[in-house]
């Protein structure tokens, strides 16, 4: 994620405007036809601004106790009509519950919660992890 870690600021991703601009060139760049977008934590300042204005353009969804989801109403998730499963641990009590009462609100998710997992819970459980996003691809059109 620019500007996050060991990466350089990028000047775009100052806004939410920016970050779904750059977003969009990446997968544009990849070539990638509705993929499925997975947004771990600090991703979701990318990921949210593009789902509630390109959510068409992705096959699904999957949301891991991204930030930023209080940023946006009720109403703009309910605009939402991507596939979307909302994936967390359960020990991850700071973000994970304030994500999933912003995300509730996707008219097309469904919860899978990861027992004995934290924040990094595909770290935690790589397994369980797996096997609930395997299960939510193959339901996927």
């Amino acid at each position: 994620i620019p500007g996050y870690g060991d990466s350089p600021p990028v000047k775009m991703a100052l806004t939410a405007q920016g970050r779904r601009a750059f977003l969009d060139h990446v997968l544009q760049e990849l070539g990638m036809q509705r993929p499925v977008l997975i947004s771990p934590s600090m991703s979701g300042r990318f990921a949210l601004p593009f789902l509630l204005v390109h959510g068409d353009r992705l096959a699904g969804f999957v949301p891991i106790a991204p930030v930023g989801t209080k940023d946006y109403t009720a109403e703009q998730y309910r605009g939402v009509q991507t596939p979307t499963l909302v994936l967390y641990g359960d020990h991850d009590i700071g973000l994970a519950p304030q994500a999933l009462q912003n995300l509730q609100h996707l008219p097309k998710h469904r919860v899978a919660v990861l027992s004995g997992a934290g924040h990094a819970c595909y770290l935690d459980k790589p397994e369980d992890f797996h096997r609930a996003l395997l299960g939510f691809l193959r339901q996927l059109k």
